[in-house]
């Protein structure tokens, strides 16, 4: 079978809409709507189940799946051995700044030392805009904060919010909280406002920037509080406490987002390194995923 066809049909399965697997694929939709009509007249039976709400396997299709997955992954298996191992395998891997200082230092070096030919692309942005690129066929695999429904965020799991100050500040210093935060379409950016929008206490965003350096210089000198992780509390700095005052920020959800029919032994050992130490670091919990989450387009 023409692995160009399996590899859509796998990208339709996994993101549940030609839309969504055509932005990936970087195709138009129609053209990924032609794939699959190929490849359902060669295996001469019905893939998926359109209607106007969903997209799904038949049964002829969920049969196909697992041996396109596994026809896929030999045919990138021989692509990697034929090739030269100086030009080695391309992983675009988009992530913010903040998870990249804390989960590539422990992934990288323990990738390198079983795949070391493999080159990495990081692409550091806040997370709705690694999304859109992802969607749009320019990354490989994306770790982001979940801003809304998607057909191909994997759920993680969840870490807390908080509010940060410097270590010698007091909010009790400032009569309107000054406050350093990411730009419109950052969830942080949201949680805060929703959160303050419960009390009644006077606030003020100074300070706005995409890069966590931007904000952490303004917070470490003492002249805004903002919303972080634990564990991307930058020196300097401490967690403001419960009792303060300062309304809860609530969690926010961890998501992969990987490239469907990618099925390569790198690629796959990739991703599964980098779920591994998400999943296992003190910040993040455990959720139970919720199907309903996820919008079917």
């Amino acid at each position: 079978m023409d692995p160009d066809l399996l590899r859509a049909f796998v990208a339709v399965a996994e993101c549940e809409g030609f839309s969504a697997a055509g932005r990936i694929l970087n195709r138009t939709q129609s053209a990924v709507s032609l794939q699959i009509k190929r490849l359902e007249d060669r295996v001469r039976e019905p893939l998926f189940e359109r209607t106007s709400r969903s997209v799904v396997l038949t049964s002829a299709g969920g049969r196909l799946l697992p041996y396109a997955r596994q026809i896929l992954k030999l045919q990138d298996e021989a692509r990697r051995v034929m090739l030269s191992q100086r030009e080695g395998r391309l992983i675009r891997l988009g992530v913010s700044d903040e998870q990249a200082t804390a989960y590539l230092p422990h992934l990288l070096p323990r990738f390198a030392e079983t795949f070391p030919h493999v080159r990495i692309e990081v692409v550091c942005d806040i997370s709705g805009n690694l999304v859109q690129r992802f969607q749009e066929g320019l990354l490989d695999v994306v770790l982001a904060v979940r801003h809304g429904p998607t057909q191909t965020g994997q759920l993680l799991g969840r870490e807390r919010m908080v509010w940060a100050i410097a270590e010698q500040r007091n909010l009790h210093d400032w009569e309107v909280l000054p406050l350093a935060l990411n730009p419109e379409g950052c969830i942080f950016r949201a949680h805060a406002f929703a959160a303050l929008g419960r009390n009644d206490l006077q606030w003020d965003v100074r300070y706005t920037s995409p890069s966590p350096t931007g904000l952490n210089v303004a917070v470490q000198a003492g002249l805004a509080l903002t919303v972080k992780t634990p564990r991307s509390i930058p020196p300097g700095c401490r967690e403001v406490p419960a009792e303060s005052g300062l309304p809860e920020l609530g969690y926010v959800e961890i998501e992969l987002h990987r490239s469907p029919g990618e099925l390569s032994e790198e690629f796959e050992a990739f991703c599964l390194a980098l779920i591994g130490i998400v999943t296992q670091a003190d910040s993040v919990q455990e959720v139970e995923p919720v199907a309903s989450r996820a919008a079917v387009t």
